[in-house]
């Protein structure tokens, strides 16, 4: 029973948008396959992990309609080591997917398509948002890299998204350095305030997925599920269940020294500074003086790099330590030429911005060195 008969690209491109969530080994075997189900003129893919599900579909021939999954990852591989003009053909014959491409002939086992389990939509009016994708893109860009990593406050381990009114932030925060931005929406019908916490999977994933354009993208927040609609594809995710920390009181509100630098020259001094840190504390001190900033770096062999730059700053002297890899981090997801610096003391955390800009901060907590 033929399935598909098209380009590789055609039936790649939908394949790949799918693949990203699958696990290569699952206690269920299940999970990593695909579902490809045949309905009319449509050929939807389908692929979960239990927590989240990706759909999406590509046109087909014939009137036949048909159910079955296959390993995904395995039939991505064959695809992309395929020619890009190839014209492929899928059918089912004797419970196995047959591939053909020119002469080359695939044969993958199948499991049932009614064991293949899939995520059960939560129930009740959701809240829908609507914005570009370039617009969440850039958002998740600026945050998603101080979101924890298998932290046990389990909490910390993706990233807090806040609806009030015509305004929607994000956060992201490890407990060492935090990270916010926000943007303004159109068309918000719910007047009062939602948080939700978007599992780090979930996070990356949308990143992977979403263009760097002006086409739509429709968020519907649900009781304990997301809906994340756009162009094909239509993403649902599990959120986490936490209390996610009162990100407001982090922000430091009187920093009274500033200094702005180049965002580029403050990066590269940076790199090149970390090369000689300690490879476990991986700690940099920034000195500030009059008219100067100073990055100092040692490590355990005696080994020591200094780097110096041309500030406007006319304050008493500064002495601070952080991890060098939290101050590069923010400076390696923001698009800007000019960064700014923010500090009260040694002990204080450090408060980065973008001049003139009050939709974006970065906290990021001192280290004593």
């Amino acid at each position: 029973m033929l399935l598909f008969k098209g380009s590789r690209d055609q039936f790649l491109t939908p394949l790949q948008a799918v693949c990203g969530i699958v696990e290569k080994r699952h206690t269920l075997p299940i999970l990593s396959n695909v579902l490809i189900e045949k309905k009319g003129e449509r050929l939807t893919l389908l692929a979960t992990d239990i927590e989240m599900q990706i759909r999406t579909s590509t046109p087909s021939t014939g009137p036949e309609e048909v159910a079955v999954t296959v390993a995904a990852r395995k039939m991505q591989d064959i695809l992309r080591s395929l020619p890009e003009s190839a014209e492929i053909s899928l059918s089912l014959e004797d419970r196995r997917l047959q591939m053909k491409a020119g002469k080359s002939r695939f044969n993958l086992q199948t499991l049932p398509a009614e064991d293949f389990p899939r995520m059960a939509e939560a129930g009740g009016s959701p809240t829908v948002l609507k914005l570009t994708q370039k617009q969440f893109k850039r958002l998740l860009s600026l945050v998603q890299y101080a979101m924890a990593q298998q932290d046990i406050r389990y909490y910390l381990n993706g990233l807090l998204l806040v609806v009030n009114q015509n305004e929607l932030r994000v956060v992201a925060t490890d407990g060492h350095r935090l990270a916010y931005a926000s943007e303004s929406i159109t068309g918000m019908a719910n007047d009062g305030r939602i948080d939700v916490i978007l599992p780090r999977k979930t996070v990356m994933e949308l990143s992977r997925q979403l263009a760097d354009n002006d086409e739509p993208l429709e968020i519907a927040l649900m009781g304990t599920q997301a809906r994340f609609s756009f162009g094909d594809v239509e993403f649902i995710s599990k959120l986490i269940d936490g209390k996610f920390p009162d990100y407001e009181r982090v922000i430091p509100q009187n920093q009274n020294k500033s200094i702005k630098l180049d965002r580029s020259l403050l990066q590269h001094c940076l790199q090149r500074a970390a090369i000689l840190t300690n490879e476990k504390f991986r700690g940099v001190r920034l000195v500030l003086s009059p008219g100067s900033l100073k990055i100092l770096s040692a490590n355990a062999e005696n080994e020591e790099a200094q780097e110096e730059l041309e500030v406007d700053y006319n304050a008493e002297e500064l002495d601070i330590g952080f991890n060098v890899n939290y101050l590069v981090d923010v400076l390696n997801n923001v698009a800007t030429d000019v960064i700014e610096i923010r500090l009260a003391d040694s002990n204080s955390s450090a408060l980065m911005m973008l001049p003139d800009n009050e939709r974006f901060k970065y906290v990021v907590m001192p280290m004593r060195i």
